[in-house]
């Protein structure tokens, strides 16, 4: 009777393994197969047309067809009067691209100024970010944002980092491209493996891919991978952030290459990342530094310059995204 046991036992332990290794198996034939698929199509993105900046224009053509401008002013950590004067008196400077976010509590102020500013709105490029703890309802999310800006439409949407449920609020971003209420869609903090996953998961693939990059923290690996997929790519704290800023402009190199053009570190940074390919959007709320931020078309850096401020990469990043 034990024997008898012992062997349905056993039995029973051999026919659940080899539902395991089965399952095991499986999975893994499963993974290999979406992957070659993921692959095969980052494979046929890498055959779409790279964007190629305009210093005549200080524009750049977006795989959406539209034109968004190389240089504009980053609003994160303005608020209120701040934000509307920060605002208002770059789009009289010049300024034709402003981005903002759910997250920076200023979409509001933000809309006024555009539509105070006279400009006519087809000549302001506007991008703002939906972040994750809206990606459960992204139609909500899309909804108070244009109504918080209340500009008509939106230039650009992004994701604001990947985040739970970040494709369905994609999806739901893409729904109101077909509408027009959004025109272009985009990414913000999104990584090479990150990419590899999301992009096969979409059906409009995003016009511009926005991450941290400064001199600090080049994204050397990272750039040239969105770009060879027709995707723009754009820096966020260019200067370093806050913390590390004085430390970036004071660099002894980037202060030698600066005043053998006469220009300011700051210039010299942003004009950098437009020779990299990267369009910029320097956060401030002064005038001078705003004007400052804006005038990096009068000069450029020779390669060996570049190749100076391509050396001082450390890959620190400064933020958590």
């Amino acid at each position: 009777m034990k024997k008898k046991v012992l062997i349905y036992l056993i039995t029973i332990i051999a026919f659940i393994m080899g539902l395991r290794i089965y399952f095991l198996l499986n999975v893994e034939r499963i993974k290999g197969e979406e992957n070659l698929v993921n692959n095969n199509i980052i494979e046929e993105l890498k055959q779409a047309p790279q964007a190629n900046f305009n210093f005549e224009t200080k524009s750049v053509k977006l795989n959406s067809g539209y034109v968004m401008p190389l240089n504009g002013l980053g609003t994160y950590s303005l608020t209120g009067d701040t934000c509307y004067e920060a605002v208002s008196w770059a789009l009289k400077s010049g300024v034709r691209l402003i981005d903002t976010a759910y997250m920076y509590g200023n979409e509001e102020e933000i809309g006024k100024a555009i539509r105070d500013s006279g400009i006519p709105r087809e000549e302001i490029f506007v991008i703002t970010k939906i972040y994750p703890s809206q990606y459960a309802k992204p139609k909500e999310a899309i909804e108070l944002a244009l109504k918080k800006l209340d500009i008509d439409y939106i230039d650009m949407m992004l994701l604001h980092h990947p985040g739970n449920l970040d494709v369905r609020a994609y999806k739901e971003m893409e729904k109101y491209v077909e509408s027009g209420k959004i025109r272009s869609l985009g990414l913000s903090n999104w990584y090479i493996e990150e990419l590899k996953e999301f992009l096969p998961q979409v059906s409009i693939i995003p016009a511009l891919v926005q991450n941290e990059i400064h001199p600090y923290y080049q994204e050397n690996d990272v750039i040239p991978f969105i770009q060879n997929l027709g995707i723009v790519v754009q820096g966020w704290y260019p200067f370093g952030g806050r913390g590390h800023t004085s430390e970036l402009l004071n660099d002894e190199t980037i202060v030698k290459i600066a005043n053998n053009h006469h220009v300011s570190s700051a210039q010299v940074i942003l004009r950098w990342n437009l020779q990299k390919g990267v369009v910029v959007i320097p956060g401030s709320s002064n005038p001078d530094h705003i004007k400052e931020n804006t005038d990096i078309y009068g000069f450029s850096l020779s390669n060996d310059e570049m190749a100076e401020i391509n050396a001082l990469n450390r890959n620190e990043k400064h933020d958590w995204y």
